[in-house]
């Protein structure tokens, strides 16, 4: 089976016990005396079978909880909530070689069965439960009030993690626009970073919005189930942090579409004025073809006659020609 981890906490806040064996979950979820809290860290199919037989866990959510791919959402069923959300990080390895920030977002699902007197969390392997269960140790005097502390600071854990990542795509924007003005940075480089940029932002955007849902959801559940009214200013303002990152989230997007529409534009416009400079230096080219033609070169000139001023009157057109390319691929215009 995969990673077991537990707490027992009493009505004080204080841990009485810690990694129970398996088989005692139930009995530690059937006393209203303590507060439980059990982790499963990718179990095994057969286990959480097992244990949603134990405790009549729906057979929808189990398979909600195991899948790879699947919405936030908050359900109620006849004994217990169930929640799924994804916590959003950055990995820090393996920098890229453009100084981009983006193109390293990571999606934690964490899913969580929600009792009278107890928390089940299933999770993938990357969320960090340590910094949730350090929220949970900090603010300890609001375990009293029940399983409604667990909820609100795993999923104050979780909308954290969507600012912090907004954060970071907030400052990759401001970083290209920064260098969107500078004629010495590749376009080609500006469109691969503002292509990474909206793939990510899609990609937070899937888990951000429906937030509000499974906010929503266990705020509903939790006034239905008469839990106590003491936590209530805590989930206004958890529902506030998630209305403040969804806003967020979307001026984001609009930025992101100025940002390519603004490159675009940009690029037309250094484009006229390659083609403007291009046209300068054919009109000046023009002009001794135009003599050259009219008079067809029967004019003596040194070298006339002779193969050595065939030769050197070839070689002043080629290394022209050589000076120009070189002078128009400095500059990027070919």
């Amino acid at each position: 089976m995969g990673t077991l981890r537990s707490l027992v906490w009493d009505h004080d806040g204080h841990v009485i016990a810690t990694d129970f064996p398996f088989e005692q979950i139930s009995d530690y979820l059937a006393r209203d005396d303590v507060l439980t809290w059990v982790d499963l860290c990718e179990p095994d199919h057969s286990d959480l079978n097992a244990l949603a037989g134990e405790l009549s866990l729906d057979p929808n959510a189990v398979e909600d909880a195991i899948a790879h791919v699947e919405r936030p959402k908050a359900l109620r069923y006849a004994s217990h909530t169930f929640f799924t959300a994804y916590a959003a990080a950055y990995d820090t390895e393996n920098e890229p070689d453009d100084d981009d920030r983006a193109g390293r977002l990571r999606l934690d699902k964490v899913s969580a069965f929600v009792f009278e007197h107890g928390l089940i969390t299933v999770r993938s392997p990357e969320f960090d439960i340590d910094e949730l269960v350090a929220r949970w140790n900090d603010n300890s005097d609001l375990l009293r009030y029940g399983v409604g502390a667990l909820v609100h600071g795993l999923l104050d854990a979780v909308v954290d993690s969507h600012f912090d990542a907004v954060q970071v795509l907030d400052d990759a924007i401001e970083g290209l626009e920064d260098v969107l003005f500078d004629e010495r940075v590749l376009a080609t480089r500006v469109q691969r970073a503002t292509y990474r940029l909206r793939k990510e932002l899609v990609q937070l955007r899937r888990i951000v919005l429906p937030m509000r849902e499974v906010v929503n959801g266990v705020l509903r559940h939790r006034r239905d189930a008469g839990s106590p009214r003491e936590l209530d200013a805590s989930y206004d303002d958890l529902y506030d942090h998630v209305l403040r990152v969804t806003e967020w989230t979307e001026s984001l997007r609009d930025m992101v579409s100025a940002l390519f529409e603004t490159n675009l534009s940009l690029q037309d416009s250094r484009l006229n004025n390659v083609m403007k400079k291009l046209t300068s230096w054919a009109a000046i080219i023009a002009v001794p073809t135009a003599v050259t033609g009219y008079f067809g070169q029967n004019v003596p000139y040194p070298g006339y006659g002779t193969w050595w001023g065939f030769v050197a009157s070839a070689a002043v057109m080629v290394v022209a020609a050589g000076i120009l390319y070189v002078v128009f691929k400095r500059k990027s215009w070919i």
